[in-house]
């Protein structure tokens, strides 16, 4: 195995996620933005314009504040699809899901994974023999089982 030639006096390594870029003691020193370009640079970078010139849109709350609404507007729908055991006799969740805007629904059912033009199109996967049908039922966090107040205590 052959040695590394790496130079051991008089050079400091400094080290970032993506380089490390050697210095010298003697070495005029750069300035803050002009090390920051220098040791954060990315391989990605040439395909996205850089935006270090460019004014933030508001402070950092209200970027927050348009973020989370943002992400209320396009959260995709939660679903279950649930067996029924006869005529409501039991029934049990089988698979999650959740309904994106333009239609599709993916769905996770302990250990398999798909993805669905619909979510009414994963019941038939669901049925079994005559006993058991499957129902698809959107999330509502409001018909969530209020917590015992015992329960609370502990």
């Amino acid at each position: 195995m052959a040695a590394l030639n790496l130079p051991t006096t008089g050079t400091h390594w400094r080290h970032s996620m993506t380089t490390a870029t050697p210095t010298r003691p003697d070495e005029q020193q750069a300035t803050e933005p002009e090390r920051d370009l220098r040791i954060h640079r990315h391989l990605l970078d040439q395909f996205v314009p850089d935006p270090s010139a460019m004014m933030p849109l508001c402070d950092e709350p209200g970027f927050a504040a348009i973020l989370e609404s943002m992400v209320a507007d396009e959260a995709p729908r939660l679903f279950a699809i649930v067996q029924e055991y006869g005529q409501r006799v039991d029934a049990r969740i089988a698979a999650w899901g959740i309904a994106f805007d333009d239609g599709h629904a993916e769905i996770a059912a302990r250990g398999v994974q798909g993805r669905l033009r619909a979510p009414e199109d994963a019941l038939r996967f669901f049925n079994f023999g005559s006993h058991i049908r499957a129902r698809l039922v959107w999330f509502n966090p409001d018909a969530a089982t209020p917590p015992d107040d015992d329960d609370e205590a502990a």
